[in-house]
């Protein structure tokens, strides 16, 4: 499993403010990882650490370079190692027709969900093909819009296409220094972000009907399962949605 010598292993989890973030870095704490917690706001981190001994909480802006390099190197001081990396923030980002979308809305949402992962994958792999015992896994939040569209977001599906090429140059860059990456696509795990699916999401007919959702705790399980497995193991893709919702075909 995910772990060395000193104790549990060490998980950097991104957006532990809240939702999916939150729910994975808190079993991940329960499971015995020790857990960095890294999001915008510091005092959402605090409450997700809780009282553990084994969380560290980093005010970190994934879209800053500087900012994520001293997050890593925090982590790295404290722990000495990155076994796991969660890269899980991200933003849904702006809704509507291709040419009702503007650039700065679309930068925003690529700079959040793609150059942010990047820039943690690049820092997580950098201390992974270094340390010793070498190695760790990467895991990347992509989405079921990684796979198939939601109508109205151009810029989210594009930019989760796009963490699904990540994934893939991570998991073939990453062979010969004992480096693996799982990608979680996720459809309609309860979260703020899905909190209106109930009551009805955007078809691609353009009608609004309700979706059903699952609870986020069975995405932290697998989260956790994924951690603990051995490096000599690889899940390339992990698809979790809720079942009955809209998704091959999105009809």
């Amino acid at each position: 499993m995910g772990t060395h010598e000193d104790g549990g292993g060490v998980v950097v989890v991104t957006g532990a403010g809240s939702g999916l973030g939150r729910a994975m870095a808190t079993a991940l704490l329960r499971d015995g990882f020790r857990v960095a917690l890294l999001g915008r706001t510091q005092a959402t981190l605090e409450e997700t650490a809780g009282a553990s001994a084994d969380a560290m909480a980093l005010r970190c802006d994934v879209t800053d370079g500087e900012s994520v390099r001293a997050a890593f190197a925090a982590v790295v001081d404290r722990w000495a190692r990155v076994d796991v990396l969660v890269n899980n923030a991200g933003s849904f980002g702006p809704q509507g027709e291709p040419d009702e979308i503007s650039v700065q809305d679309w930068d925003a949402t690529m700079a959040v969900n793609l150059r942010g992962s990047f820039l943690c994958a690049r820092e997580a792999f950098g201390v992974m093909r270094r340390q010793d015992p070498r190695g760790g896994r990467i895991i990347n939040n992509g989405s079921i819009s990684a796979q198939v569209p939601r109508p109205g977001s151009i810029a989210y599906t594009a930019s989760k296409h796009a963490v699904t090429g990540l994934s893939r140059s991570l998991s073939l860059d990453g062979r010969r220094h004992g480096i693996v990456c799982t990608q979680v696509d996720i459809g309609n795990a309860a979260t703020e972000l899905t909190a209106g699916f109930a009551d009805g999401a955007l078809q691609p007919d353009g009608t609004r009907r309700p979706e059903p959702t699952f609870d986020a705790s069975h995405v932290a399980d697998a989260v956790v399962q994924l951690a603990r497995l051995p490096l000599d193991v690889s899940v390339p893709w992990l698809t979790m949605v809720a079942a009955g919702m809209p998704y091959a075909g999105r009809g």
